[in-house]
């Protein structure tokens, strides 16, 4: 069996590691893993035939070229390669938890430190078992800090990726309802995602905490490295500098912030491309990190103002002469109430809300269901569509909307309506894939 050290030398001669042939690099290290209905070993030959130098695998049967490097476990071998790696970086390396808003707040705080440091992070939602080694493993030698997502469907999913991860720092977004069937409660949720405060508070780190969100404040009020910001009213030259003070100027159409600059005491606003009062959140912690990472008040702002949202999260479209507030990548109970909201506080002519489905929420999947169908019927859209057999053991017809089982008989409803001046918004889980619902002709304004 090849050692870890062994292993290590060859990946710093082939440093880049592919685990799908169908997106193999000639000269790469590849990774045959397992999943439930495949053995990645059977590829093996393939990877070998495509390019690939070596090929990591596990089953003796298939070690039939010395370029075939067999170990005891690939995906542990991948995952020890990873934290190797990482040990070679002393470096900040920052991880984002949380029930909404992780990837939107990754690719904000990345951008404010790229515009000032070499900075590597994850790229698309890369955040489990096997993205976050495979983000490390991907990791240039010249990394001054890293910001990676750690995302969690059950206990135990976060202490994992910071065991191979060792962050040095830290933040969740919030804590809301999210994959309630592997949680069971909200202080489940609270539980799993806290592992990532219990491993910093256990390694001497640093926790940014967002005093205006519910729950973080307490979950790290014993924790001694903490940095905190919160939302204000008013910025105030001189003010404490212990708390980073963000000011909210204008949520509607887009979010415009507000803070003082660490170099001058004068206020630097920002005009984000952001959509929603949810997102202020994501741009605030983007800037205290900013902030103590002492990126220049300037780089900061021109960071935030450049970044443009995209892949299904909060993107604005222009359909005709309406507008598509799109937001189908995630969807669970504590992000549709602010979606819905941001609906409500956007000045348009028309109003239509189409939801679709929010999957993973077990046994409280009826009653979540239900409670945002009265919660969207409060904010009185003109039009409320709902979509998946979930929303259909609701009682919708009590709040007017429009049901349909399936997003192919959403889109064919969708095709054939003539919006005036809309603002529609489309959200929904994953797996509803609502996106579908959008010509492909339509595109960002």
């Amino acid at each position: 069996m090849l050692s870890l050290q062994e292993l290590y030398v060859i990946y710093r001669q082939h440093p880049v590691v592919c685990t799908d042939t169908r997106q193999l690099t000639p000269g790469c290290l590849f990774f045959s893993l397992k999943g439930d209905n495949f053995d990645g070993n059977k590829f093996a030959p393939q990877a070998l035939e495509q390019g690939a130098a070596y090929a990591v695998i596990d089953d003796p049967a298939y070690a039939k070229s010395s370029n075939c490097l067999l170990v005891t476990n690939v995906l542990h071998s991948l995952q020890d390669l990873a934290t190797h790696h990482r040990r070679q970086f002393d470096i900040p390396v920052i991880a984002i938890g949380g029930s909404n808003g992780k990837t939107t707040t990754k690719e904000l705080i990345a951008a404010v430190l790229s515009n000032h440091y070499p900075c590597h992070y994850t790229k698309g939602n890369f955040n489990n078992h096997i993205g976050v080694p495979l983000t490390l493993l991907a990791m240039p030698d010249d990394t001054e800090v890293a910001v990676l997502e750690m995302g969690t469907n059950q206990p135990g999913d976060i202490a994992q990726l910071c065991e191979i991860a060792r962050p040095t720092h830290g933040l969740l977004t919030n804590i809301g309802k999210e994959h309630l069937e592997g949680f069971g409660s909200l202080e489940g949720v609270k539980k799993a995602e806290g592992e990532l405060y219990r491993y910093l508070a256990r390694h001497n780190g640093w926790v940014f905490v967002n005093q205006s969100e519910k729950y973080l404040s307490s979950m790290t009020r014993h924790h001694r490295r903490r940095i905190q910001y919160t939302r204000t009213e008013a910025l105030v030259p001189g003010d404490d500098k212990e708390t980073i003070r963000v000011m909210l100027v204008e949520e509607a159409p887009f979010i415009r912030a507000a803070f003082l600059s660490d170099e001058s005491d004068h206020v630097v606003e920002i005009q984000t491309q952001l959509v929603g009062h949810h997102n202020f959140n994501n741009v605030m912690t983007a800037i205290a990190l900013g902030i103590y990472f002492k990126v220049p008040a300037e780089k900061i702002k021109t960071a935030l103002e450049s970044y443009k949202p995209a892949n299904n999260r909060s993107q604005l479209l222009q359909y005709g002469n309406n507008t598509i507030l799109l937001d189908a990548y995630n969807a669970n109970p504590s992000s549709m109430r602010p979606a819905m909201e941001s609906l409500k506080a956007i000045p348009a002519k028309q109003k239509v809300a189409i939801l679709g489905d929010m999957l993973e929420l077990g046994e409280e999947s009826l009653k979540e269901h239900e409670a945002i169908v009265r919660f969207a019927a409060r904010q009185r859209p003109d039009v409320l569509v709902l979509v998946g057999p979930e929303f259909g053991r609701t009682h919708f017809q009590k709040h007017g909307a429009i049901h349909f089982a399936d997003t192919a008989a959403a889109k064919d409803w969708f095709a054939q309506q003539r919006f005036d001046d809309a603002l529609i918004l489309i959200k929904g889980s994953r797996g509803m894939r609502l996106e579908e619902l959008v010509p492909r002709s339509v595109n960002a304004p």
